[in-house]
């Protein structure tokens, strides 16, 4: 976490192959850290550009001065045909990078591409409730807690966590 909290200057654009490696990065770094995304497989070059480009928005967060990666969010429907107009959205943030409103950017980001994509509403299906950051954020942003499911994500070191969902019309 950045110990300043200062705001890093960002610019959230959509992905490209040149993004590839930094947002690999990000992605595997939160994968391993095992406390906030459910999925077990890191990603490779091969599987992350694939993965990366399949979503409907792949958006890239970029420091101004440097253009080094430091963020990334993607965009999808949360399920298909009449219950295709709620989107779903992951968030990672470079450890380098959190504490400096870089999560805030991508979420903002995500709220107007989904807007543009044509999604109505934006659900998030398992925030982990000790990822109090994100939950501090979707909560200042607007966000409408659902419920919990007790004990719905498994963190790396094997306790059971609840899980928090949310959603907010676009």
């Amino acid at each position: 976490m950045n110990e300043s909290g200062d705001e890093m200057s960002v610019v959230v654009e959509q992905y490209n192959e040149s993004d590839l490696e930094g947002a690999i990065e990000i992605w595997n770094s939160v994968v391993e850290d095992g406390r906030a995304f459910p999925q077990l497989e890191l990603l490779t070059p091969e599987s992350g550009a694939s993965f990366f480009c399949a979503q409907s928005y792949t958006g890239i967060a970029k420091e101004k001065e440097t253009g080094k990666v430091v963020g990334l969010y993607i965009l999808h429907p949360n399920n298909i045909g009449r219950c295709g107009h709620i989107a779903n959205a992951s968030y990672a943030v470079g450890r380098s990078a959190r504490g400096c409103h870089v999560g805030e950017s991508l979420v903002k980001d995500c709220l107007e591409k989904g807007r543009q994509l044509g999604f109505r509403i934006l659900q998030f299906n398992a925030v982990v409730a000790s990822n109090t950051a994100a939950l501090s954020l979707y909560k200042k942003l607007g966000f409408k807690t659902l419920g919990i499911v007790p004990g719905g994500f498994l963190n790396i070191d094997g306790v059971y966590e609840d899980i928090v969902l949310h959603y907010i019309e676009l």
